[in-house]
């Protein structure tokens, strides 16, 4: 008896994990040039986007840390960490590296400000 109990609490917690892994799904990625684009330093949005739109913004400073795909920015009202992660998979940064004055345009998603195209200066 105590084996069958044993064979059938695992048989519930396989179905159950099996289950909950189903219920999960891919989140939708954001792309920004689906959405709009920059003109000049101004976002201009189209009508293709559904969803909750995202708060687009330029992030401008000087570069004082580089960890992979996050850039810590200096500006004049303290620093801010930039993902470079969708400028970089569009091809649309500039050399990152400590010292350098940048303009990253992007937008906020939460706390997290992802710059889709970075500029930098001519150092």
């Amino acid at each position: 008896m105590k084996f069958f109990n044993i064979v059938f609490s695992a048989s519930l917690l396989s179905l159950g994990l099996g289950t909950a892994a189903i219920a999960q799904t891919t989140p939708t990625v954001y792309v920004d040039t689906a959405c709009g684009t920059w003109q000049t330093d101004t976002w201009t949005a189209n009508s293709s986007c559904t969803g909750v739109a995202k708060r687009h913004a330029r992030v401008d400073g000087t570069i004082t840390i580089v960890k992979g795909h996050l850039v810590t920015v200096q500006q004049s009202t303290g620093t801010i960490v930039v993902d470079d992660t969708p400028a970089l998979n569009n091809k649309f940064t500039g050399k990152v590296a400590v010292g350098r004055t940048i303009v990253a345009h992007g937008y906020w998603d939460g706390d997290n400000f992802y710059a889709t195209m970075i500029t930098t200066d001519d150092k």
